[in-house]
């Protein structure tokens, strides 16, 4: 059996807390698993820059109801799963992912969860296990799946490494510079070619 991995944001949909540093103005919230390879570290500055600010759920959940997937994300994961069994994999959280996860037809997706007090605040996220990403895959493994995983972050590389095949998609610059061992694909056919030759090849 095969299995296709990927990642949410920067693969599906864009990324959420770019579109609340655009919406708010605060450039700092720009910073994601692109730039940021230690993802405590960057979720640390980032609940420090909501509370600062005093942004909470509300106007998070406001930025991600303006959200829609990439153009063909939908189509593409239709293609996956009428030849491939496919779960998403990502450093999102079930709070933020509901509505895009409806847009998208429901796919099956292991995340993370926040903790949000009485006000409305993010006061902590839980993640569900350190390093999910590799370990998902490893387990697939072990139930006799090949895995075929795509990311496009240093927070994705645990998984693509893990995995018989590792794609990057549309992946920044640096990141390419810093794991040339996996190919590049920027566009979702590019994609499918690159997901259907890897489980030719595995």
């Amino acid at each position: 059996m095969n299995i296709v991995c990927l990642d949410l944001e920067g693969v599906l949909v864009p990324e959420i807390w770019i579109g609340l540093a655009e919406r708010t103005g605060i450039g700092a919230l720009r910073a994601t698993t692109r730039d940021v390879p230690d993802y405590d570290d960057l979720m640390q500055q980032r609940l420090r820059i909501l509370d600062e600010h005093g942004l909470g759920m509300d106007h998070i959940q406001a930025v991600i109801d303006e959200v829609r997937p990439f153009p063909g994300a939908r189509e593409f994961l239709h293609w996956i799963r009428e030849r491939y069994q496919l779960v998403i994999l990502s450093d999102t959280f079930y709070e933020f992912a509901h509505p895009l996860m409806r847009q998208l037809d429901w796919p099956t997706l292991f995340c993370h969860r926040l903790e949000v007090d009485g006000e409305r605040r993010i006061i902590n996220y839980h993640l569900r296990l350190a390093d999910h990403k590799r370990a998902a895959v490893a387990a697939f493994q072990q139930l006799n799946f090949r895995v075929t995983a795509a990311g496009d972050s240093y927070n994705d590389t645990g998984m693509l490494a893990q995995a018989e095949q590792g794609l990057l998609f549309a992946p920044p610059q640096n990141v390419i510079d810093d794991f040339p061992q996996f190919p590049v694909t920027r566009e979702y056919d590019e994609l499918k070619n690159a997901i259907e030759q890897a489980f030719a090849h595995s």
